[in-house]
């Protein structure tokens, strides 16, 4: 890649990125985790078992995590444009893939919490702790290696979903890639985008490895 031509255009993508980036992940994960023990906490027989709720949760997470995002995006025009007052730009792709990352990460924060010990959460129970007490000091640590690897692993996805977003005018460096490189058939920089992408996701691999064996050993 020609760096003196196109070195500023791609720090200012890779700026956009993680903006996309961190403001998904924080919220996402956020809203995520939230949507996730709702599922899990709401399962007839647990903590706060909830039919309707859990029902009800259950079939939007249902609805929505499988659009593929690309249509989701388009999908959500409306809603985008209403929230952000635009239906391009950085913040209007974080919106949208703050959405769709939230139910991705609901799923696997419920599957990681139906795989942990019922003993553990009944021992609490039988001491007299609150549900809030029992989520917040049992549910969530007890859960917190297999979180942060399904973290890690969403995080890989809104990496893909903030290249997707490019192509529509989102910004980043799918957009830099597809603009600069893919239309003026500069097959260099294309593959220096891709090279940059999979460094960004090993280095989130690795970090979420090791956070997640020190989590493993926190005791």
């Amino acid at each position: 890649m020609n760096w003196d031509k196109y070195g500023g255009l791609f720090l200012e993508a890779l700026g956009e990125t993680g903006y996309m980036l961190f403001w998904t992940m924080l919220l996402g994960g956020i809203f995520g985790l939230i949507i996730g023990i709702t599922l899990y906490v709401t399962r007839s027989g647990n903590l706060l078992g909830n039919r309707g709720v859990f029902a009800s949760t259950n079939v939007l997470v249902n609805i929505i995590r499988p659009i593929p995002f690309i249509l989701f995006i388009t999908a959500i025009y409306p809603l985008t444009k209403l929230v952000t007052g635009s239906m391009l730009g950085t913040q209007a792709a974080t919106f949208t893939m703050t959405i769709m990352a939230s139910f991705a990460f609901s799923r696997l924060v419920e599957q990681n919490l139906v795989n942990l010990d019922p003993g553990v959460i009944e021992a609490a129970r039988a001491m007299g702790a609150s549900p809030w007490r029992i989520i917040v000091t049992v549910l969530v640590p007890e859960a917190l290696a297999p979180l942060i690897l399904g973290y890690t692993f969403l995080f890989v996805g809104v990496l893909d979903m903030s290249a997707m977003v490019g192509a529509i005018g989102g910004g980043g460096i799918g957009d830099f890639a597809l603009v600069y490189g893919y239309k003026k058939y500069n097959w260099p920089l294309t593959f220096f985008v891709v090279i940059v992408i999979i460094a960004i996701v090993q280095a989130a691999q690795f970090l979420g490895n090791f956070l997640a064996r020190k989590a493993l050993h926190r005791d």
